[in-house]
């Protein structure tokens, strides 16, 4: 299926390792001109390296850097078709161990990222459409035992872009939301308990994933290249869970 993507301009943000970055080769593997982003600039550009891609270094939690960030966009490239918010992380207290500051940084990475870039490039997109994908997880959606705080900022992003779909719609903007399960990557959570205690983790997965294993990031990665794409043109403001069947009615 050709997913029409050959020479749009993409940008990911939190694109220099993990489901970010397979995001970014998935997007060039089929054609986009693509723009990596994160706040390490050895990382990124050994990323950007890896895969030909451009990268620009940037926090896009803090507003008036990510301001910056699409102001260099808009005069490097000129225009900007795809844009995938990937910034996050799922690091944090246990539940019920939050303080106020714990609440605020996740709320930070997790939502304010994300709305930040929204902001930035909606100028920008809005003079020829294009598509908006934010990165969120299946914790949002169900109490799966993650951290309390992160799980919260993740329901408040699949809020904000079932909302905000609306609104960028009116500029032929389109965004939607993935929601990722568990999945293996280099780095991950999911590595570090493999390594920890494998047992437990296949005991888990077999219990509670229909598929009973953890999925890939390139797995998540198509998918995010599809809901992209103008093959799912007439999709907007949903949240799309790819988790092997862990989520159930």
């Amino acid at each position: 299926m050709d997913l029409e993507l050959a020479g749009k301009r993409a940008l990911v943000t939190g694109s220099s390792r993990g489901i970010g970055r397979a995001i970014a080769g998935a997007l060039r593997a089929e054609g986009c001109e693509v723009v990596l982003n994160g706040r390490e600039p050895l990382r990124l550009a050994e990323a950007a390296a890896a895969l030909g891609c451009d990268s620009l270094a940037a926090d896009v939690t803090d507003a008036a850097d990510c301001a910056r960030l699409f102001e260099t966009v808009e005069q490097r490239y000129g225009r900007l078709d795809v844009l995938v918010c990937n910034v996050g992380s799922g690091r944090s207290l246990p539940p019920g161990r939050e303080d106020g500051a714990e609440w605020l940084r996740m709320l930070n990475l997790n939502l304010m990222a994300a709305v930040n870039a929204i902001q930035a490039a909606r100028p920008l997109m809005a003079r020829t459409g294009g598509a908006m994908l934010c990165v969120s997880s299946i914790c949002g959606q169900a109490a799966l035992g993650a951290p309390l705080a992160y799980s919260a900022a993740k329901a408040a992003l699949d809020s904000y872009v079932r909302g905000a779909a609306r609104v960028l719609a009116a500029d032929g903007i389109r965004l939607n939301a993935l929601a990722p399960g568990n999945v293996l990557f280099s780095g991950s959570v999911w590595e570090g308990k493999l390594a920890q205690d494998e047992a437990a983790v296949r005991q888990m997965l077999e219990r509670e994933v229909a598929l009973a294993r953890l999925g890939s990031d390139r797995e998540i990665a198509d998918t995010a290249a599809f809901l992209c794409s103008a093959r799912a043109s007439f999709t907007t403001g949903s949240v799309v869970v790819v988790d092997g069947g862990q989520l159930r009615a």
